[in-house]
């Protein structure tokens, strides 16, 4: 309950929110721009024409019914949705409002939680005992060593969701990964619960946040507290100041929607790094683990080919001695080679041939 209240918060996009369940139909996407102070501190040491943040994309999709892994509801079509997606951040509704209606009747968010989980692992499960039937004969008969490793994998998982928990609780090598990739699990994916609380339970949570949180142990999840309807009034603020002045009287010192931006960049496993010059101060986002031709190429795809040399400055260095003549005077630009992997916050140049 009050996903697309979020989503609007969220995004530019104005997706419809309305006082009665399963409101959201087709899926609506929203760009999301990610805020970070660094941008801002490097735009006014360098003072660029242009500011470009970096941005994420967000899916508003269908709520989910009991029974919708047999197509029940709308659940083909939210299945196929979330499937296409990275990460899950699962909005439960973790307040009171006798005039807020719940399509269950009642309020009981780990309730809520179970019923998509259990849906998702049917539907996961679905897709391990067709590809286990594909090997099953030859994994028994020993004669093929690669099926039996694969059967095997295959048998871990559809164990744990067997047991009513999701794939990304079971225990497997990263090497073995590999043998389900193909079938795009669903509860696989990282996850964050976003409890959305009333204004009094904003800073500290709930009995009900504390009954999510309980739920989720040693589910390796992420759990954010948010208060959607507040975050809907700040949204519709005009000025920075203005919203400073409403977060300071509610005790908070940045939007909810600013923590749950940055919080599922993590969960997807991005980092930003930077370029920075007269025409633009720019952020760019690669995964974590990305060498420098990788970084350069998302730029463009003929900077990775004809990648030479990329040149790097901390970004604390960077605000240490204010420019780059500085940082190159001090010897801290660095030059870095192919297999150079790139730190959260570099501010980088490429050398580059086509």
């Amino acid at each position: 309950m009050g996903k697309s209240t979020l989503f609007n918060c969220l995004s530019n996009a104005k997706a419809q929110a309305a006082n009665f369940p399963f409101c959201t139909i087709d899926p609506n996407v929203g760009t999301i721009t990610v805020p970070d102070e660094r941008l801002t501190k490097l735009a006014e040491l360098v003072k660029p024409q242009n500011i470009l943040p970096t941005t994420v994309e967000i899916v508003d999709i269908a709520g989910l019914v009991k029974g919708a892994s047999k197509g029940e509801g709308l659940g083909n079509k939210f299945l196929a949705n979330i499937r296409e997606c990275n990460a899950i951040l699962h909005v439960l509704r973790c307040f009171d409002d006798p005039n807020v209606v719940h399509v269950d009747g009642s309020v009981d968010p780990v309730r809520d939680k179970e019923i998509i989980d259990t849906e998702l692992q049917l539907k996961d499960l679905e897709s391990i005992d067709t590809k286990i039937k594909k090997y099953e004969r030859v994994a028994k008969s020993g004669s093929d060593k690669e099926a039996v490793k694969i059967y095997s994998v295959l048998s871990k998982f559809k164990q744990t969701l067997e047991s009513g928990q999701s794939a990304r609780a079971c225990q497997v090598e990263e090497s073995e990964m590999i043998h389900i990739a193909d079938l795009h699990l669903l509860t696989i994916k990282p996850v964050m619960y976003v409890c959305n609380v009333d204004e009094a339970s904003a800073k500290n949570g709930n009995n009900y946040v504390d009954a999510v949180k309980e739920a989720i142990k040693g589910e390796n999840a992420e759990l954010l507290i948010i208060t959607a309807q507040m975050e809907s009034e700040i949204a519709a603020l005009e000025t920075y100041e203005e919203k400073q002045m409403f977060l300071a009287d509610m005790g908070l010192d940045e939007p909810g929607v600013n923590k749950l931006i940055k919080a599922a960049y993590r969960l997807l496993n991005l980092q930003t790094y930077f370029t920075a010059g007269e025409k633009e101060v720019r952020a760019w986002t690669i995964e974590k683990g990305f060498k420098a031709p990788q970084a350069a190429g998302v730029i463009h795809t003929d900077f990775e080919k004809g990648f030479i040399k990329a040149e790097v400055i901390g970004f604390n260095d960077y605000m240490k001695f204010g420019s780059e003549a500085a940082c190159r005077d001090n010897g801290k630009l660095r030059v870095e080679g192919k297999e150079y992997i790139v730190a959260d916050g570099d501010v980088m140049h490429f050398r580059f041939n086509v």
